[in-house]
């Protein structure tokens, strides 16, 4: 029997966003495997109903947030693609307690997300958890495809020498700012460091924190808290905003302890952003990252939140914990996580 075709790879809403970014790339991988996959990027909900009236078979990556201004319309627009055609969507952002005020609107419109799809992928366990947890549904109704990284070995390894007693002492923190992204904690973190150091007898010559990234819609007021909170603590931020891609690639690759200290991460591509430039950031202590430090072992060190300034403390002193080891693996890569999401798409055809 000849093999089911693939769906038609539907990209919706601006290249630069991260889920969109995402999908292209897994959507090239696709094709790289396979060179009859179709993929249609359009602009918006509109122009996604209107190539879903022209095709059989689609699959669309969502989180509400490209969807619509507010859940409810993002869910109004998911039902519209999905009674165009048969739909497979890959769930991101899925909603949990940490949302706050908003939790009981974002699980109604995922809820109807998953009722409006043929078939349903997330990125983790931890999110089939939540799916569970949060919309009532089996964790084993929907499958689970990790994220893919783009090497399957890191880009750089390097090894750093011991700090000097003056050197700098410099966090960073990689992707959008928005409440929960960790900047606040790790401009208390970095003060509470240093003066932990200088107790010790070293007296590093700066204190900063580098948001390598710009501020995610609607959130623009917040870099304004976040320089107050740094001036009162004598910590230095630095705000790099939107970087095109060599720009990225340096800022993440530089001098500096890379931390991940989302306070309700579901998913997240920063983490791969780290392993592909060759370094073993800090993350905070989560099911999400329990699991994906046993998916990627030695690509991280796993943290409590409160031990935030002892863990740069010992960064500090020990640069290299900071950089990959040769022959660390970062599979499974974008190519396995095509091959997976051809397996499933034949087995939910």
């Amino acid at each position: 029997m000849p093999e089911p075709e693939l769906p038609h790879l539907l990209l919706v809403g601006p290249p630069g966003h991260g889920v969109v970014r995402y999908a292209r790339e897994l959507a090239d991988a696709v094709r790289a495997a396979d060179g009859s996959a179709s993929i249609i990027a359009v602009p918006d909900v509109d122009g996604a109903v209107a190539a879903a009236t022209m095709v059989d078979r689609a699959h669309v990556h969502v989180t509400d947030r490209l969807f619509g201004s507010s859940p409810e319309e993002a869910a109004d627009s998911l039902e519209r693609v999905a009674s165009a055609t048969r739909l497979a969507i890959t769930l991101h952002d899925l909603p949990q307690a940490s949302d706050g005020a908003p939790l009981a609107r974002r699980v109604a419109a995922y809820a109807r997300f998953v009722h409006a799809a043929d078939a349903v992928v997330v990125n983790s366990q931890h999110e089939a958890q939540l799916v569970e947890e949060y919309l009532g549904l089996p964790a084993a109704s929907v499958a689970v495809i990790p994220l893919g990284t783009r090497h399957a070995l890191p880009l750089w390894d390097s090894e750093s020498p011991a700090n000097r007693s003056d050197d700098p002492l410099v966090a960073l923190i990689a992707g959008y700012i928005y409440p929960g992204k960790g900047h606040r904690e790790a401009i208390t973190a970095v003060a509470d460091a240093v003066a932990s150091l200088r107790s010790q007898g070293s007296a590093p010559a700066d204190a900063a924190v580098v948001a390598i990234g710009g501020t995610s819609p609607g959130h623009e007021g917040d870099v304004a808290d976040l320089l107050h909170h740094a001036n009162e603590r004598g910590v230095r931020l630095r705000v790099t905003g939107y970087l095109d891609d060599s720009a990225y690639d340096r800022e993440l690759a530089g001098f500096g302890i890379p931390v991940a200290a989302h306070q309700h991460v579901s998913a997240s591509r920063s983490m791969l952003d780290w392993m592909e430039h060759g370094r073993r950031p800090l993350v905070v202590d989560s099911r999400y990252s329990r699991e994906m430090a046993a998916l990627r072992p030695g690509t991280m060190t796993v943290f409590d939140s409160a031990a935030l300034a002892d863990e740069l403390v010992a960064a500090w002193h020990a640069p290299g914990a900071t950089r990959l080891a040769a022959g660390t693996s970062l599979a499974p890569t974008l190519a396995s996580t095509a091959d997976a999401y051809r397996s499933w798409w034949a087995a939910v055809s």
